[in-house]
């Protein structure tokens, strides 16, 4: 009984909400108030605060959730390794991905390894790079797979696929007819670009830097959080975007858009597996390895 408080405290802790925890755990939010309530009594103080709609740990709180966070990652490590014992891969695995590998990328690896591993749950969070990156920190999920040129120290970073971004627009612009722009015409169309904090803007600004600009040289008219906001976009308008070639693969197919060749090196990048120094969670590490072999082979 008490592991299954703790499991309900480091949950409730994990999305500062009650009604989240209970969500989760497929409890009712009444009870996870009762095993609040019976673990603060049985510690002698209060674990969280009330913070308007959502909670939060107090500083005594905060201390069982570094202890409740550890017997959880040895709760999950004995689960895979006594399964990995018995022949069989069971477990959970929460993933953040950034947002050109959520919608273009993983589908089809995803299908694939859920194939292989039926009975592994899989929970997939879509945020930009920055937030991935935090949230893996944070140990809010096991593994980040991100899409920009980003390094903290605090984070191992491992290339798996290629990547380049072009410059698009949607078929018949007269600069798409002739193919290719120059300089001044990459300063002066009107450009659509991503979000800060995305990858796919970490990896423009390093292109404009090489060529000796700036964000602020370019004539951007509009700031979107998603790709396929920029490309419906795009379909009405006579603007331009930096987007992934994996993201415009069927639009290109069916001739909505035009690729048109820009001045300088190509915007390549490379899709990085993300995850804590040290040893890694098993079954993230399980994912990785599936994930690599599987584009190496295709």
């Amino acid at each position: 009984m008490f592991d299954f408080r703790l499991k309900v405290f480091y949950t409730a802790a994990r999305h500062s909400s009650f009604s989240k925890a209970a969500e989760e755990l497929f409890i009712s939010q009444p009870a996870i108030s009762k095993h609040i309530q019976a673990l603060e009594q049985h510690f002698e103080t209060k674990l969280f605060v009330r913070q308007g709609n959502k909670v939060g740990l107090t500083a005594e709180g905060k201390v069982l959730f570094k202890y409740a966070s550890d017997v959880m990652e040895c709760y999950k490590k004995m689960q895979f390794d006594m399964d990995q014992l018995a022949h069989r891969n069971r477990g959970n695995i929460r993933i953040g991905a950034s947002t050109t590998l959520t919608q273009y990328i993983l589908p089809g690896l995803l299908k694939d390894f859920q194939k292989e591993y039926p009975d592994i749950k899989m929970e997939i969070l879509n945020e930009n790079t920055d937030q991935i990156e935090s949230l893996l920190l944070q140990k809010e999920i096991d593994l980040g797979i991100i899409e920009g040129r980003s390094k903290r120290r605090e984070l191992k970073y491992t290339p798996f696929l290629r990547d380049e971004l072009v410059l698009v627009t949607k078929k018949g612009h007269p600069l798409a007819e002739k193919g290719e722009i120059t300089v001044d015409q990459l300063t002066q169309i009107p450009l659509v670009i991503r979000e800060f904090g995305s990858g796919t803007l970490q990896v423009i600004k390093h292109y404009l830097k090489e060529m000796n600009l700036r964000l602020s040289d370019l004539n951007i008219g509009l700031v979107l959080g998603s790709t396929e906001g920029i490309k419906n976009y795009l379909k009405n308008s006579d603007s331009f975007a930096f987007l992934s070639i994996h993201s415009i693969l069927d639009e290109l197919k069916t001739g909505i858009f035009s690729v048109v060749d820009f001045p300088g090196p190509s915007m390549n990048r490379d899709f990085y597996f993300i995850t804590p120094h040290g040893e890694e969670e098993k079954t993230a590490s399980l994912f990785q390895n599936f994930i690599t072999e599987h584009v190496k082979n295709n």
